[in-house]
């Protein structure tokens, strides 16, 4: 505790003041790969094996209203690093690489020359503008990224192939990895910031065969809101998503797609589970926090969609638990609901750190959260989608217990309000955008709608195609002024890249 009180004081001196070393606490943050918020035991989900993840929860807190901004890992994996909306840092598909000026006021970069020592493995997820993939290792003291989506085959991984004898499947691997790891910072003297981004669960879904004995030939709960025909009161437009057209295996073959995924999560928590005992073993246990999130979540079948992208609950939350030891232990197993973002990740690390977060970032410290878990950090959320194809691109707002999607797109369909009142409808089965009795609450989301969409016109990043969504996403302009800003062609597919880009980038 009496760190905590520590860095919240000095959280306030001028920019570049760098605490004590022994004030600073070392820091892990662990990051799954498509991993929806219901995907954990410790979420109320009993067919899942995720004993690990399930004791961090036990030990820390849990997160319940964990959203990614852009669910999508190429822009949220941007987003984590500085902390800033998608439209401020402008790295996605179809939109551009990561500007250098960004990724050297990212945390990872930061803490570094504030003295951390510093590892990061698995996908980065995204390249420089203008730099080879290369690049990236010099800015880590020690580095095992890979280019790409990464491969579940440890031996195709260079940073982690000499694990591939013992850990042939690369869940486990990382975890021998971060073992290594640890030895090393312990041996550097300084305090550590260790950052590990698993392939698992992205498809295609090949986990561990350790992993799978547990769900071989067994049947699966479906979500409330399963299936095609739970769908069809949503707007047209989402219905031309990826989302809607693909990913028929989630329909098709529920229970044999689902132990795959569950299977690479329970691979995920064995990592966890290795790091651990690590930190035990190597003295560092008392003074680590751990974060544990993911970089999107998925629909798995919700509403008859898979993949994620669109800002319904299953694709738009993830996981997010946060275990700091320092704290007394009347702080553990507690349960926030507050609203948290992955925008946050990179401001409650520099809280975490003492690191001067840069200024104008769009994260918030979660830290007030670890003590005081029914507190807020936030009054409302934007959620957007500024990939794929045009007429699924939206911006939703989410507010404690209610969320609002506008739909822009006008050839050939209507353009379309949902109001959906997650207090008491969770799985959005009910539209009530056009009840009457729903009327006020509809122009309070409206008008923070607006005035989310002011700040896309007053801070968009330029040169990386955003200018035009002010616009697009206007709900009073009408269609036929947006028409001629959309383009003709079809954004590409992030798993079958124009190989024209970035040949050692990410998929």
């Amino acid at each position: 505790m009496k760190s905590i009180l520590l860095i919240l004081a000095f959280f306030s001196l001028p920019h570049g003041f760098v605490l004590a070393a022994e004030d600073r606490p070392n820091i892990i943050f662990l990051f799954s790969d498509d991993q929806t918020i219901r995907a954990a035991g410790c979420y109320g989900n009993k067919e899942i094996v995720t004993p690990h993840l399930d004791k961090l929860a036990a030990d820390g807190t849990r997160f319940t209203n964990h959203y990614n901004t852009s669910s999508i890992c190429m822009a949220s994996r941007c987003c984590v690093l500085t902390g800033l909306y998608e439209y401020r840092h402008g790295c996605n598909f179809d939109h551009g690489d990561l500007d250098r000026r960004f990724f050297d006021n990212s945390y990872a970069v930061k803490l570094r020359r504030a003295g951390y020592f510093t590892g990061f493995a698995g996908k980065i997820g995204f390249v420089l503008q203008g730099e080879p993939f290369e690049a990236f290792e010099n800015e880590f003291d020690v580095w095992a990224g890979g280019p790409g989506q990464t491969d579940y085959v440890t031996a195709k991984n260079k940073g982690i192939a000499k694990y591939a004898d013992e850990y042939p499947h690369c869940s486990r691997a990382y975890g021998a990895w971060a073992l290594d790891f640890l030895k090393a910072a312990k041996g550097s003297g300084r305090p550590f910031c260790m950052s590990i981004s698993f392939k698992a669960p992205h498809l295609p879904f090949t986990p561990d065969p350790i992993d799978m004995k547990h769900y071989e030939g067994k049947t699966f709960t479906r979500p409330a809101n399963y299936g095609v025909e739970n769908g069809r009161h949503l707007s047209p437009q989402v219905h031309t998503s990826r989302a809607a057209t693909g990913y028929r295996e989630w329909i098709e073959d529920y229970d044999g797609t689902v132990a795959k995924y569950y299977g690479l999560i329970t691979g995920v928590d064995a990592a966890l589970g290795m790091i651990r005992e690590g930190l035990e073993r190597e003295g560092l246990a008392r003074n680590t926090v751990i974060i544990f999130t993911s970089d999107n979540g998925y629909n798995s079948g919700s509403h008859g969609f898979g993949d994620k992208v669109i800002p319904y609950e299953e694709g738009a939350k993830s996981p997010l638990i946060i275990y700091d030891p320092r704290l007394q232990k009347q702080h553990a197993s507690q349960v926030s609901d507050a609203i948290t973002a992955n925008v946050d990740m990179a401001a409650t690390i520099f809280a975490l750190s003492g690191v001067a977060a840069p200024e104008g970032i769009d994260g918030k410290s979660l830290l007030p959260l670890l003590t005081n878990p029914k507190g807020q950090v936030r009054d409302h959320l934007p959620l957007f989608n500024f990939w794929g194809i045009e007429s699924a691109q939206s911006m939703a707002i989410v507010t404690p217990g209610w969320k609002y999607i506008h739909w822009y797109y006008g050839k050939g369909m209507k353009p379309t309000d949902e109001l959906f009142r997650l207090s008491t409808d969770g799985v959005e089965m009910f539209n009530t955008a056009e009840n009457t009795p729903q009327a006020a609450q509809l122009d309070a989301m409206r008008a923070l709608y607006d005035q989310e969409l002011s700040q896309i016109a007053a801070r968009v990043v330029t040169e990386h195609g955003y200018e035009k969504y002010p616009t697009l996403f206007s709900r009073t302009i009408p269609w036929e002024q947006k028409a001629p800003l959309l383009k003709a062609k079809t954004a590409p597919s992030p798993d079958k890249p124009k190989k024209k880009r970035n040949p050692k980038g990410v998929e």
